[in-house]
Order: C-alpha cells, then sequence, then structure tokens
C-alpha cells in the first residue's frame, strides 16, 4: 500500500499526469453512477410525468442498453480517430442531454434522452481506460492508473444511490441529471493536456458490423428484460434468438473482413478471456445485491432514501482503499490467486445474507464485503486486458470490457433481481377475503406496499408482514444460490487465468 500511495503521489505531482488521471476518473463515474441513480427518482417522475410501466422500465433500460450496444463501435472508431477527440465529444454531448432532460414534459422525452445519453456514454468509457495507455507508459504507473480506474467503475455504481438519496432529500427529480455538469467541465478543459492516442490510420469503417453488433447486445438484452419482468412466453423466444443470429453473423463477418471492427483474435488470449468474463460477473454480482438491498432497506426496513443510502458508505470508503491496496499485492501474487481470493470474499458477503436475518447491519457488512472484493477484481482483471493487447488495439480491447461490465448490469439485475422477485412471489401468502386486484398488485414488494395504504389497518398490516416476509426468504435463497455458483466459478478462475510472468507481455511482444 505505501509504495501504490507514493506512486499516486509522484502522479498527482506531475502535472500532465495528474491532469490524464483527473480526466479518467471523473467521466467514468458519471457514466457508472448514471447506471444506479434514477432509481431513486422514480417516484417523484412518476408523479411528475405520469409514465406507464413499461415506460419507467424503459426509463432505466434504454440507457444500458443503448450504452452496451454501442460500446464495441465506439471503442474501435476511437482506434481510428483517437481517443482523446471521442472522450470530449462524448463528454460534450452527454453534458448538453443532461440539460436537456431537465425541460422533459413527458415519459417519451426523457426516454429519448436517457438512450442518446447512453450513446454518448459509450464514446467515453472506452475512452478513458486506453488512454490510460498513452498517457502512462510506465508499468507500474499504468497499475496505479487502472486500480483509480477500476475503482471508480466499481465506486460509480455503489455511488449512484448514495449521490440520488442525497440530492432528493433537498430537490427535484431533474437534479439527477444536472450532477453531470461538475463532473464533465473538468474533463473538457484538461484533455488538451493530454496526448492523443495512437490512431489506426487508413482503416474504413463497416458500418453492416456496427448495426449487427447494436442489433445482436439489444435483441439479446430485450430478451432478458422481457424474461425478468413479465416471464417466459414467446417474446423472449423471439428477441434472444434475433440476438443470437445477429452475433453469429456478426462473428462470422469479422473473421472474413481484413479489417473487423472486432478483432477476435483478441480472445485468443486465456487472460484476456477470463477477465472479460470475471469483469461481467463481478458487476452482475454488485448490481444484483444493490437491487434488492434498497428495498430491504428502504420498504423492509423502512428507512428514508437519504439514511438508506448512507448505511452503504462504510463499503463504499473501503472499496477505494481495496482497489489501491491491491496493486502492490498484485506485483507479488499470482492474479488467478489474487481474483480466486476476492471471488471467495464475494460469497462469504452472500453467505452473510443467506445464513443471518436481514438486518441494516447484515445489509452493510455484506456490501462491504462484497464491494471490496469487486474493486480488488476490476483493478487486477482490467490490468490483464491491458497488458495483453497491443496499444493501437487499447480501445477495442477496452471496449469489450466495458460491455462485459454493461452486460453484468443487466444480467445482475436479471438473474439476481430476478431470483429474488420470483421466489417472493412464490412464497408470498395474501390472506384471504383480499379482492384479486389487491392479490395482484402484491405481486411486488413495492406494489405491496403501495395498496397496503388503501386497505383497513388490520388487513394492511397483515399485507406487509406477510410481502416483507417472503421478500426476506427470497433474499436468503437467491443469496445461498449466489454463494455457492461464485465459489464454483472462483475455482474455474484458479484453473484457467494463467499468465505468464513478464515485466509487460505488450512492450515485449510489440516492441
Amino acid at each position: 500500500m505505501h509504495g501504490a500511495a507514493t506512486s499516486l503521489a509522484f502522479i498527482i505531482k506531475d502535472r500532465s499526469k495528474g491532469a490524464a488521471l483527473l480526466v479518467i476518473m471523473l467521466p467514468v463515474l458519471l457514466v457508472t453512477i448514471d447506471n444506479t441513480i434514477l432509481n431513486f427518482a422514480l417516484p417523484q417522475i412518476a408523479a411528475a410525468l405520469n409514465p406507464s410501466a413499461a415506460e419507467q422500465l424503459w426509463m432505466i433500460d434504454a440507457y444500458s442498453l443503448v450504452l452496451a450496444g454501442l460500446l464495441v463501435t465506439m471503442g474501435s472508431s476511437g482506434d481510428r480517430f483517437g481517443h482523446r477527440r471521442m472522450l470530449c465529444l462524448g463528454c460534450a454531448g452527454f453534458a448538453l442531454v443532461s440539460v436537456c432532460i431537465v425541460f422533459s414534459q413527458q415519459a417519451w422525452h426523457l426516454i429519448a434522452g436517457r438512450a442518446l445519453l447512453g450513446c454518448f456514454g459509450a464514446m467515453i468509457l472506452p475512452a478513458t481506460l486506453a488512454l490510460i495507455r498513452t498517457a502512462f507508459e510506465d508499468r507500474e504507473e499504468r497499475r496505479l492508473a487502472v486500480a483509480v480506474w477500476a475503482t471508480c467503475l466499481t465506486i460509480g455504481s455503489a455511488l449512484g444511490p448514495l449521490l440520488g438519496g442525497v440530492l432528493l432529500q433537498y430537490f427535484d427529480w431533474q437534479s439527477v441529471f444536472l450532477v453531470a455538469l461538475p463532473f464533465l467541465l473538468p474533463v473538457l478543459l484538461l484533455a488538451p493536456m493530454i496526448t492523443e492516442s495512437p490512431r489506426q490510420s487508413g482503416r474504413s469503417t463497416d458500418y453492416l458490423s456496427i448495426v449487427l453488433s447494436l442489433g445482436a447486445m439489444t435483441g439479446v438484452m430485450l430478451g432478458l428484460k422481457h424474461l425478468a419482468t413479465v416471464g417466459f412466453d414467446g417474446r423472449v423466444l423471439f428477441w434472444a434468438l434475433s440476438g443470437v443470429f445477429l452475433g453469429v453473423v456478426f462473428v462470422r463477418r469479422q473473421l472474413r473482413l481484413e479489417q473487423p471492427l472486432l478483432d477476435l483474435k483478441l480472445f485468443a488470449s486465456s487472460a484476456f478471456s477470463v477477465s472479460i468474463v470475471t469483469n461481467l460477473v463481478s458487476l452482475g454480482l454488485l448490481i444484483g445485491f444493490i437491487f434488492f438491498a434498497t428495498q430491504l432497506l428502504q420498504l423492509v426496513f423502512g428507512l428514508s432514501p437519504l439514511l438508506a443510502s448512507l448505511i452503504l458508505v462504510p463499503g463504499q470508503i473501503l472499496a477505494i482503499i481495496a482497489g489501491l491496496a491491491i496493486v502492490p499485492v498484485a506485483q507479488k501474487i499470482a492474479p488467478n490467486k489474487v481474483i480466486t481470493g476476492c471471488l471467495l470474499i464475494a460469497a462469504a458477503a452472500f453467505s452473510v445474507m443467506a445464513l443471518f436475518a436481514a438486518t441494516a447491519l447484515t445489509v452493510g457488512l455484506a456490501f462491504v464485503l462484497l464491494n471490496v472484493s469487486i474493486a480488488a477484481i476490476t483493478t487486477v482483471s482490467n490490468d490483464l486486458v491491458l497488458g495483453a493487447v497491443p496499444a493501437d488495439r487499447a480501445g477495442s480491447a477496452s471496449s469489450v470490457s466495458e460491455t462485459a461490465y454493461e452486460v453484468g448490469v443487466v444480467l445482475g439485475t436479471t438473474l439476481i433481481g430476478g431470483g429474488v422477485a420470483a421466489l417472493y412471489r412464490l412464497s408470498l401468502a395474501i390472506p384471504e377475503g383480499v379482492a384479486e386486484e389487491v392479490v395482484a398488485a402484491a405481486a411486488t414488494l413495492g406494489g405491496a406496499h403501495a395498496v397496503s395504504q388503501t386497505q383497513s389497518s388490520l388487513v394492511a398490516t397483515r399485507i406487509l408482514e406477510m410481502a416483507d416476509g417472503a421478500f426476506r426468504e427470497g433474499v436468503m435463497m437467491t443469496s445461498a444460490l449466489m454463494a455457492g455458483l461464485i465459489v464454483l466459478f472462483a475455482l474455474v478462475t484458479y484453473r484457467y487465468l494463467q499468465v505468464r510472468s513478464s515485466p509487460d507481455p505488450v512492450e515485449n511482444r510489440h516492441p
């Protein structure tokens, strides 16, 4: 930890490197904050814009769907046109659209704005990680910069609920969008101090590949979302099979093209491939946990958004420390051992939720264990991703890594959140004599709490007791399953994440 702190102090003292670190940190924080910050604002937005249930889902999903669908395209475009240019364009567009969303008068205005934010966010994320290769040529400095980047990625997702809770305690829902300005304006001012990344000149853009990649990601994610919210039906099959079909066509086209949008040769490296899957799993675990933890804290325990968000603060602070402290550890211990150990800590987090009664204390403790482990994992795995590719393909590698993160966001909500919701419905036993419309409304925890306000005191108390108990049961059973699956994945990681020791494999292969 002392070595990392010394290196960080040296970077901060160097004006150009300090500016580069700030330029990398701020947009990553914002883009990942936007994945989760809107959840706390939905009740106020629903009151102001009166969206349908489907429109409320699209307010959340439009951002992550577009972001995930365009990451590969934007990463490849940054390799061709320069990542600093893409970063500036993305930040300017993100800030402008954030201001425009404030004036939304109808639900579709906000949905369209969220989709545009996803587009500009896809320009930002690959550029930040790729610019680390340009700004930090020294291997140890780059490791530390990757640690800061990965910590921001983890903290941003967890910081969204906290920041949303604080803002909504004092301001209207529009404040969650205006928060973009203090993050992005410094980036636009400091970006000229960073050296532009190497460009792949003479390469053409394959627009069909762009359409295929976007269609494949969107199809699969729409299928997963429909599965989680409605259940298995023909639409799930249609969207999922459409996405898989377009994905197969995309892969076959990349293998034929001399200048592919995505270089599939990147996956020949086991370090790269396993690190990508690890990124997907790790953020999925974090987002899935936050999904049910926020409902436990606010609905079951009855805490205000601000107090509920404060329960998560210790985990956020310790994750920052863990993301930096893991750097010297990773220099001495093989990455498969480090990541496996961190995954076992994540399994312990879900074990806490499975073995002990859910309270604010157990939620806070489990979040500390989980967020610390994920922060350490993302630092090591992203260093492996960057180290496995040549510098001029850093954008493509970064975009694949970040696509895995966004897919993890969707899968975490769908699989963990959907598992809790399904078990909740199976465990729920509404008192006899209650109207059918009340039973239907109580199919979700939020619906049960809302409909209880329309019933008599005795019936309302009974509904809340049954709903809260069923949700606790769903959390415990899902957490137990997740703990077991994480242990199995840790064993796979230990076996297949083998990296040849070398001071810097990229530089050695590409002088």
